[in-house]
C-alpha cells in the first residue's frame, strides 16, 4: 500500500464510524474511495437531487442548508453527510456548500451499501439520525443493565413481582372468617374489597393489636379493624419506589392497583427475597436515627449510594430519584425531631423543598434551598419563635448532614421565605406580572417546589394559586422563556464541544449548566403554560406532551437527551467518587468513549433544537 492509502486508511481508523470497521476492510478502502476538491462556495448537490455517494470531510467546512436556504449544521473533519439521501433511494431533502476550501472523500453507494451489511456497528450508525440516534443508544445502554435486572430494584416494574391474584373479602365479612382465609392462604395480609373497589387493608399486625388486644369480638365485621383507603402502589411503578413508599411510612404491606382495579400485594419480604444490594435501604436507617449526629453519620453514606447504583445500571432517572429520597428523609427526620424538642406546632405549616430535591433529581450533597409556609392563622408574635427555632434546627442540621447553607440565603430560617400562606400567595402573584431579573431567579427556584413535610393542603392550594397565574400571563412566559436561552448546549457549529476555557474546569464540559438546566428550563415553561402540577422534570415532559407547548416527539426527544446526559453524568461522578474525590459536574471529552462522544452531541442537538422553536414560540429577541 503507497503512503498515500495509509493515510487516508489512518484518518478513517481515527474517526467514528469507520473506527468500528475490521482491520482488513480499513485496508482495502481507501481503495474504493474517490477523492473531491471543492473550492469555496461550490454546490456539493441542491434540494431534491439526485446523490450517489456519503461524503467524508477531510479538511475544509460544508453546511447543510435546508431548501429554503437555512442553516441546519456546519461540518468539519471528520464529519459526514450524504448518507441519509442515500437510505432514500438517493434523493436528497438538503443541499451542501463548502464554504471554505474542501477536500472531500467519496464513497459510492454500492460501496456504502455493502459495509453497512457487514458491519453492524456501521449500519446502526447510519440508519438512524439525531434524536432517533440517541433513543437507539438509550435502548443499548438498557441492554446491560438486564443482566443485573434480577436484583436491582429500580429496573424490576411491580408487575413482575406480582405472583398470585389478590386475596380479598368484602368488609362486611367477618374478623374471623378472615382470620381463617389468611391462614389457609398463608398470606400476612388481605385487602377489603367492596364492589370491585378497594376500602381497606388488615394485616396480621392488626389482628393482634386492634381485635386480640382491644378484645373485639372476632364476629364483628373487617371494617371494625381495618385500615381504611390504604396507601397503594400502581402496577407500572418500580420496586424501589414500593421500598421507598414503605420506609417512609413504617408499613410493611402495600396493595398494587392497576387504575381502579386491585391487582395484587407486595410486601416487604417479597422485596428481600429478591436480595437486592439496593442503596434504597439507607433510607429505613435514616428514620431510625434519634439526633444530628447520628443522621450526619448516615448522610455520608451517600457518595457511596450514587456509586452503587451506577454499579448496578440504575437509570440516571430512578437513581435521582432514590439519592433525592436520601434527602427528603433526612429533612423529614430533623423537622420530626425539631416538634419532639419543640413540641407540635401551634399552627399548620408545610416545609417547601425547592430545585432539584423537589424535582426528585439530585444526584450528590448539594446546597439546600427551602422555606416554610404557614397557615394563615399564624400570629407571628404567638408562634414566630417556635417556627424560627424550628427553621434553624432543621437548617444547621441538613448543613451538618453535608447539604450546605444555600450561598443565596433561599432558606427558611430567612424569614422571608417563612410565611404564611397569603404572603407566599402575593411572592408569586409579584413574580408573574412583574417579571423582572430578579423575579426570574427566583421563578427558577421556587416554580420546583414540593411539600415534603406538614399539612398538604397548604401547599396544594399554593400550587393552584401559581398554575392559574402562570398558564395565562403570556408575557411572563416569554419573559421564562427567555432565561431559558441563557444556558445552551456546549455544541459549536461543526458539532465540536465548546469547552470551558481557563480557571480550575479548563477544557472540561458543565453537565450540570449547559447540560441538564437547558432540559429542566424548557419542562419548567412547558408546565408553566400547561398549568401541570408536575414538578420532576420527566413526568413534566410527559404530561405536556402534545399539549401544545411541544409536540410528543419533541416532549419524547427531550426525555430521551435528559437520561443519557444524566447517564454520563452520574457516571462522572461515581468515578470521582471512586478515587476518593467530591463528585462535580466537569466532564473531560477525553473521558468519553467514541460512543457516548457521538450521542452526547446528538442529546446536546436535540436541545438546541427545541430550544430554538421554544425562542420562536415567544418571540424571544423581544425581551
Amino acid at each position: 500500500m503507497d503512503i498515500e492509502l495509509i493515510e487516508i486508511r489512518d484518518f478513517l481508523a481515527a474517526h467514528h464510524p469507520f473506527d468500528q470497521l475490521s482491520g482488513d476492510t480499513l485496508e482495502t478502502l481507501p481503495k474504493k474511495l474517490e477523492l473531491r476538491y471543492m473550492r469555496r462556495g461550490t454546490r456539493i448537490f441542491e434540494p431534491d437531487s439526485e446523490n450517489r455517494y456519503m461524503y467524508l470531510v477531510r479538511s475544509g467546512a460544508v453546511e447543510i442548508r435546508d431548501p429554503e436556504d437555512h442553516l441546519l449544521s456546519r461540518l468539519g473533519e471528520g464529519d459526514t453527510f450524504g448518507a441519509r439521501s442515500l437510505l432514500r433511494d438517493g434523493r436528497t431533502t438538503n443541499g451542501a456548500v463548502a464554504i471554505e476550501d474542501t477536500l472531500l472523500y467519496l464513497l459510492p453507494g454500492d460501496e456504502f451499501f455493502q459495509l453497512r451489511e457487514q458491519n453492524q456497528a456501521f449500519a446502526y450508525y447510519f440508519a438512524p439520525v439525531g434524536a432517533q440516534r440517541l433513543r437507539e443508544a438509550l435502548h443499548v445502554q438498557s441492554a446491560g443493565q438486564e443482566e443485573g435486572a434480577a436484583y436491582n430494584l429500580t429496573t424490576i416494574p411491580i408487575s413482575d413481582m406480582i405472583s398470585r391474584e389478590p386475596v380479598s373479602l368484602p368488609s362486611t365479612e367477618t374478623i374471623c372468617a378472615a382470620a381463617q382465609k389468611m391462614t389457609e392462604d398463608r398470606v400476612s395480609s388481605i385487602l377489603v374489597v367492596d364492589d370491585g373497589k378497594l376500602v381497606g387493608i388488615v394485616t396480621d399486625r392488626d389482628m393482634r393489636s386492634r381485635c386480640v388486644a382491644a378484645r373485639v369480638h372476632c364476629d364483628s365485621p373487617l371494617s371494625v379493624i381495618m385500615t381504611p383507603d390504604p396507601l397503594t402502589v400502581r402496577t407500572r411503578d418500580y420496586a424501589y419506589e414500593a421500598l421507598l413508599a414503605m420506609v417512609r411510612h413504617n408499613i410493611r404491606h402495600l396493595p398494587v392497583v392497576d387504575g381502579e382495579r386491585v391487582s395484587g400485594m407486595i410486601t416487604v419480604t417479597d422485596l428481600i427475597q429478591r436480595r437486592s444490594a439496593s442503596p434504597v435501604y439507607v433510607v429505613g436507617d435514616i428514620y431510625k436515627q434519634k439526633n444530628v449526629e447520628q443522621l450526619a453519620e448516615a448522610s455520608r453514606q451517600l457518595p457511596r449510594v450514587l456509586l452503587n447504583l451506577v454499579e448496578a445500571d440504575a437509570t440516571a432517572h430512578s437513581a435521582g430519584r432514590i439519592i433525592s429520597s436520601v434527602g427528603e428523609a433526612i429533612t423529614v427526620r430533623l423537622l420530626q425531631l425539631a416538634e419532639e424538642q419543640l413540641g407540635p406546632p401551634p399552627v399548620p405549616y408545610a416545609w417547601l423543598a425547592a430545585g432539584s430535591l423537589a424535582r426528585m433529581e439530585q444526584t450528590a450533597h448539594s446546597d439546600q434551598d427551602n422555606g416554610l409556609l404557614l397557615s394563615d392563622d399564624y400570629d407571628p408574635e404567638a408562634h414566630g419563635a417556635y417556627f424560627e427555632r424550628l427553621a434553624r434546627f432543621v437548617n444547621d442540621g441538613l448543613d451538618a448532614c453535608g447539604y450546605i447553607y444555600c450561598p443565596g440565603d433561599i432558606m427558611a430560617v430567612n424569614p422571608q421565605w417563612r410565611q404564611p400562606l397569603a404572603a407566599w400567595k402575593r411572592y408569586f402573584a409579584g413574580w408573574i406580572q412583574s417579571p423582572e431579573p430578579k423575579a426570574l431567579m427566583h421563578s427558577s427556584i421556587f416554580f420546583d417546589l414540593r411539600a415534603l413535610h406538614g399539612d398538604q393542603s397548604l401547599f396544594s392550594e399554593l400550587q393552584r394559586h401559581i398554575l392559574d397565574l402562570s398558564s395565562k400571563n403570556r408575557i411572563f412566559l416569554a419573559y421564562m422563556a427567555a432565561n431559558v436561552l441563557q444556558f445552551q448546549p456546549p455544541l459549536g457549529f461543526f458539532r465540536n464541544f465548546v469547552l470551558i476555557r481557563g480557571g480550575e474546569h479548563d477544557h472540561t464540559l458543565d453537565l450540570k449548566h449547559n447540560g441538564v438546566v437547558p432540559i429542566i428550563d424548557l419542562a419548567r415553561v412547558y408546565a408553566l403554560a400547561a398549568g401541570v402540577d408536575a414538578v420532576n422534570t420527566q413526568e413534566r415532559l410527559d404530561a405536556v406532551a402534545g399539549r401544545g407547548e411541544v409536540s410528543v416527539q419533541g416532549a419524547r426527544d427531550l426525555v430521551d437527551a435528559l437520561e443519557f446526559i444524566s447517564y454520563i453524568r452520574l457516571r462522572h461522578q461515581a468515578r470521582l467518587v471512586k478515587q476518593g474525590k467530591q463528585a462535580d459536574n466537569f466532564l473531560s471529552p477525553e473521558e468519553l468513549s467514541n460512543f457516548d462522544r457521538n450521542h452526547l452531541k446528538d442529546a446536546f442537538a436535540v436541545v438546541r433544537t427545541l430550544q430554538s422553536s421554544l425562542g420562536q414560540r415567544y418571540q424571544v429577541g423581544r425581551f
